[in-house]
C-alpha cells in the first residue's frame, strides 16, 4: 500500500480577502458570500505527495503506452523525495488520436496522487471567463473553475486537466487561452487574480495536464510552456493486458465469482481494437450475453464491437 505525504500551503491572504470583502459591501450578495466563505474555510489548502514511487505502478499497468510519461513522472517524483520538496512539475501536454486514453490516464495521476482532479473541455470553449472567471459587475457573474477548485477544494495542488486544447476558439474580445500563459508559469501563478474576486490566489501548485489531438491551434509561447509527449496507441500484448485488467476487476465489482478468471486469447484478439471509452461496455456487454445465454465465460460471439462511422478504431 502506498501512502500519500500531505502538507499545507496558503492559497490566499486573509487580510486581502477581509479587506476585498469591506469593498464589496452592498455591489454583489454572490461575491460578499464567496469571500465570506473563503474567510470561514481559511487559505490552508493540502500539498500531496505520493510517499514512493509504486505509486505510479498501477498506472503502468492500466496505461502502458504512457511509459514514456511515467518515467519522468517517476524521476521528478524521486527528485521531490530527495528535496523534501512537493512534487510540482512542469504542464505536460498529452498529444494522440482520439482513444489513446489521454484524460483517463490524468484521471487516474490524480488518483495517484492523492488529490482531486478538474476537468475542463475546451472543444468550442469561446470564453476565457470559464477558466479565470467575469468581472462581478456583469450579470450572473461567478468565479472560474482555477478559483473554484483552489477556494472550494482541499488541495492546492489539484489536477486540472484542460481537454482538447486545440479545439478551444476565441474572439477578438475574448481568447480562452489568454489565462495560461499566466497559469502555466510557476513565478506568475502565484499570483492569479480571477476577475470575479479579484483577490492574488496560489496557483503555482496545479499539475497542468493538456492533451490534444496535434499542435495545430496551439500557440508556440504555450507549448514552449509544457513538456509534450506524443502517446501511442497500445500494441496489441498492451490492449490484451488493459483488457485482461479490466475484465478482473468487473467480476469483483460484479460479483461474478463462478465466472472464468482470464479472457480466452480469441476474444481479447477481437477486444484489442476497442478504445478505452468503449472497452467498459463491451465487457459488460459481452458478460450480459454470457449470463443471459447461462454460461460463465466470455466466447468471441459475445463480443459485439459497434463502430461508429467515421471514426477509425485506434485501439487505446
Amino acid at each position: 500500500m502506498t501512502l500519500t505525504i500531505a502538507r499545507t500551503r496558503a492559497v490566499y491572504d486573509l487580510l486581502d480577502v477581509q479587506d476585498a470583502l469591506d469593498r464589496s459591501r452592498g455591489r454583489s450578495p454572490e461575491l460578499e458570500a464567496f469571500y465570506e466563505r473563503m474567510l470561514e474555510t481559511g487559505p490552508e489548502r493540502f500539498v500531496t505527495t505520493p510517499s514512493s514511487i509504486d505509486a505510479l505502478s498501477p498506472l503502468l499497468e492500466e496505461c502502458p503506452n504512457f511509459d514514456t510519461v511515467l518515467d519522468d513522472l517517476a524521476r521528478y517524483l524521486r527528485l521531490a523525495h530527495a528535496g523534501n520538496k512537493g512534487f510540482n512539475v512542469m504542464p505536460i501536454l498529452l498529444l494522440g488520436g482520439p482513444g489513446v486514453g489521454k484524460t483517463h490516464f490524468a484521471k487516474r495521476l490524480a488518483r495517484a496522487m492523492g488529490t482531486d482532479c478538474e476537468l475542463i473541455s475546451m472543444n468550442a470553449l469561446s470564453a476565457g471567463f470559464v477558466i479565470t472567471g467575469s468581472s462581478a459587475s456583469w450579470r450572473g457573474a461567478k468565479c472560474g473553475k482555477v478559483a473554484e477548485k483552489l477556494v472550494r477544494g482541499q488541495y492546492a495542488n489539484p489536477v486540472v486537466v484542460l481537454d482538447e486544447v486545440e479545439k478551444a476558439t476565441g474572439s477578438s474580445q475574448s481568447d480562452p487561452l489568454a489565462a495560461l500563459y499566466q497559469l502555466l508559469e510557476p513565478e506568475t501563478s502565484r499570483a492569479f487574480r480571477d476577475e470575479f474576486i479579484d483577490v492574488e490566489i496560489d496557483a503555482s501548485q496545479i499539475f497542468w495536464v493538456l492533451t490534444a489531438n496535434s499542435v495545430e491551434g496551439i500557440p508556440a509561447p504555450l507549448l514552449n510552456r509544457m513538456a509534450v509527449y506524443e502517446v501511442p496507441a497500445p500494441t496489441p500484448e498492451q490492449a490484451a493486458g488493459i483488457a485482461q485488467r479490466m475484465y478482473a476487476a468487473l467480476l469483483v465489482e460484479l460479483n461474478l465469482s463462478g465466472f472464468d478468471a482470464r479472457l480466452p486469447d480469441a476474444v481479447l484478439d477481437k477486444l484489442a481494437p476497442v478504445a478505452p471509452r468503449d472497452l467498459r461496455k463491451t465487457l459488460l456487454d459481452s458478460l450480459g450475453y454470457a449470463v443471459a445465454d447461462g454460461r460463465a465465460h466470455v466466447t468471441v460471439e459475445d463480443v459485439r464491437v459497434r463502430t461508429v462511422a467515421g471514426r477509425g478504431r485506434i485501439g487505446f
